[in-house]
């Protein structure tokens, strides 16, 4: 049956997440239509436990996680609402309903899970991730008017909007370049608190000072690239 009177596909992107990735599989609501793990150039079991567990695989050699959002819309079946969720487990999967309303009730076009808003776990958000985030939302209210308070991974979009945006990214970028896109294109932009924990194993960006720099680096080149247009 589907969520809301809405089909769901989830994709989820996955680097060596083998050991998280039984987690948020295990929480998923039953009654979404399809979940795509896309393998973005693992080196551990990530397929073959996604697989394991009921979940299609594709797989993205190109690394990046844009790159692999985009392979899983190249890949994903037919769904009114697309889902976009982390494979370390940091996200609650049985939220997703939460996100799914906004879009049921046509209160929304794209509905952004904040963890800012919500219950996280101390420790989950680093200072510095804290900051990034609070000074990119800042941006994004300067320039295009959009009032959020987080640029959160967990995230529902009505499909044929998402098509309509355009998006080009293919790794760090791939989250702000969608919030602006729909901030430019007249979306209807809401949030829905969700609840946040400590993810199961380091992450690939936060977790570096290289990652870090270089999330930075694009967050911030996206959004003066689009304040020029």
């Amino acid at each position: 049956m589907p969520i809301l009177g809405l089909r769901v596909g989830v994709i989820i992107p996955a680097l060596n997440e083998s050991a998280a990735l039984p987690h948020v599989l295990a929480d998923l609501p039953r009654d979404v239509d399809e979940v795509l793990v896309v393998d973005n150039g693992s080196t551990d079991d990530t397929a073959a436990v996604a697989r394991a567990r009921g979940a299609r695989v594709v797989c993205e050699p190109r690394r990046g996680y844009g790159s692999a959002c985009q392979q899983g819309l190249a890949e994903l079946g037919p769904c009114d609402v697309v889902v976009f969720l982390d494979a370390d487990y940091s996200d609650f999967p049985q939220e997703l309903p939460r996100l799914v309303q906004p879009i049921a009730e046509e209160r929304a076009d794209l509905v952004i899970g904040s963890r800012v808003r919500g219950s996280c776990q101390p420790g989950a958000l680093a200072p510095h991730q804290r900051f990034g985030n609070a000074f990119a939302c800042a941006l994004l209210r300067i320039l295009w008017n959009q009032r959020v308070s987080d640029l959160g991974p967990f995230r529902a979009i009505r499909r044929e909007c998402l098509h309509r945006l355009q998006l080009r990214d293919r790794d760090y970028g791939w989250t702000i370049e969608m919030q602006i896109q729909a901030a430019r294109h007249g979306l209807r932009v809401v949030e829905v608190p969700v609840s946040y924990r400590r993810r199961i194993g380091q992450s690939k960006i936060s977790g570096t000072v290289r990652g870090s720099l270089a999330a930075a680096v694009k967050i911030l080149s996206t959004i003066f690239r689009y304040s020029l247009r």
